[in-house]
């Protein structure tokens, strides 16, 4: 026992822990309930404001449909308040944020309920209940790609790396295998905490396309989304942990919301075609690939020069530039598009003349009016310090793809609906996909998606960079 004690120690310190840099905003502290309304009040104000998980998979709309699972639920529970109503009807005010801030944005007061949609531990709030489960006992699977390496026992990965994003309740499931790991001299599992613009649905996305090997998620989501992605591989043999329930939060002095979510949910049952529209909506979009097979990579190589090029003069990441090539026109500085679209970067005539550059065809000039055109959009539109540097470029993005005076309608529109006008990523894209539709959403997350794949292995696409560090 004493030679075991040393190992465990020395394992526990190694594990991975969520650091506050995976947060889309800084950590919120504990603090005491402000605004605190019970369903009198509720029903006085007329607005039931339910804090909901900004994952695609939890709630929102695409053209005026349901698509969340959460939001199905939810619209439920609103006609249920309603139904026997003499006063004034409640609606609902959906307040969109990311995971590891819900429960910090209840205790503050910011909202009504939190309706998840995924496992989230009551991590020290006290003045915090938890609702009727929604599911029982819901496993924690693992999750890969059809064709990869199968997996017959957990002690399997021992000293690989499993992707989780942001929050994931498979983080605490991984330390507590890990123990049992370092019990039997077995190497941690490892843990890769994805950039905060992925949810669960695009980590799953990412594992389909080859990109991740391997993830964690709840089964049922993990189910849901194999629909639309028919090249993930659900591992339900090889649970992290099933002793976790999905359920609804109220603060504790809202008893009688809290009553009526309980009577709520225990006589609610899922539609059998809840996810009619959620097929249709989403099985064309999700169709990323991995950038990084070996003919790309050597595609990539030869357009690095002048992608660094005109990155550099232009004040941008070449890979930003390298990813929407991949998406535009996978690489093909030969290719043709639509609306006079052209070229590797697939870039219009009249924006490269709105730069200064007058022929689009060869692939220097191509390459220099996509980049130019970019930075006239960052410098011109999208310049704010209150931007961090990966949502500047995401609105970029946007405006490449429909314009960048329309990306600021969607933007003062996020801003009326108390939405955060400076996150594209699950705040002004709701908006976008409820107005305009999925096209321009799927488009940013796709090159987001793309870039995040590059920059992962940018040792290996920077060589010249590399040797230069070791010279220096």
């Amino acid at each position: 026992m004493t030679r075991t004690l040393p190992i465990i120690f020395c394992v526990l310190a190694l594990l991975p822990f969520p650091a506050a840099a995976r947060l889309v905003g800084p950590p919120e502290a504990w603090q005491q309930p402000s605004n605190a309304r019970d369903l009198a009040e509720i029903r006085r104000s007329g607005v039931l404001r339910v804090l909901v998980n900004q994952s695609r998979n939890s709630s929102g709309e695409v053209n005026g449909e349901a698509i969340g699972v959460e939001y199905h639920r939810l619209r439920a529970f609103e006609q249920y308040l309603n139904r026997d109503a003499q006063g004034r009807r409640i609606s609902l005010k959906l307040i969109p944020k990311a995971k590891d801030q819900l429960l910090a944005a209840l205790q503050r007061g910011e909202g009504d309920v939190v309706a998840p949609g995924e496992l989230i531990g009551l991590h020290g709030g006290p003045d915090i209940r938890a609702s009727a489960p929604i599911r029982h006992d819901v496993p924690l699977v693992l999750v890969s790609r059809q064709g990869e390496r199968r997996y017959k026992r957990l002690e399997q990965l021992a000293g690989r790396t499993l992707t989780l994003p942001a929050g994931s309740a498979a983080g605490d499931a991984v330390r507590d295998v890990n123990q049992r790991l370092a019990l039997r001299k077995l190497a941690p599992i490892k843990v890769e905490w994805v950039d905060p613009s992925l949810a669960v649905e695009d980590v799953l996305e990412m594992v389909q396309a080859g990109i991740f090997s391997v993830t964690a998620a709840e089964q049922p989501i993990a189910e849901r989304w194999a629909k639309v992605m028919p090249k993930l591989r659900i591992e339900r043999h090889l649970v992290l942990d099933n002793r976790g329930d999905m359920v609804w939060f109220t603060r504790r002095d809202a008893g009688i919301l809290h009553a009526s979510i309980d009577r709520f949910l225990n006589g609610y049952r899922t539609p059998a075609d809840q996810d009619v529209v959620f097929q249709r909506v989403y099985r064309r979009l999700y169709k990323v690939h991995t950038p990084l097979e070996r003919a790309d990579r050597q595609r990539l190589e030869k357009l690095r020069p002048v992608l660094q090029r005109y990155a550099g003069q232009n004040q941008l990441d070449w890979l930003n530039l390298a990813a929407v090539a991949f998406k535009e026109s996978s690489l093909d500085p030969k290719a043709r598009g639509a609306s006079g679209a052209t070229g590797l970067m697939q870039i219009t005539s009249s924006a490269a003349n709105s730069v200064g550059v007058n022929d689009i065809h060869s692939l220097e000039s191509n390459v220099q009016a996509s980049a130019k055109y970019m930075a006239k959009l960052r410098r011109m539109f999208f310049g704010s310090p209150k931007l961090n540097e990966r949502e500047r470029m995401a609105f970029v993005l946007a405006a490449y793809n429909m314009g960048p005076e329309r990306v600021q309608s969607l933007r003062a529109e996020a801003r009326r609906r108390g939405l955060n006008p400076n996150q594209w990523f699950f705040q002004v894209e709701r908006i976008a996909a409820e107005q305009v539709g999925m096209g321009v959403v799927s488009y940013v997350n796709s090159v987001n998606k793309y870039y995040l794949a590059y920059d992962r292995d940018r040792e290996r696409l920077e060589p010249a960079q590399k040797l230069a560090s070791r010279d220096k």
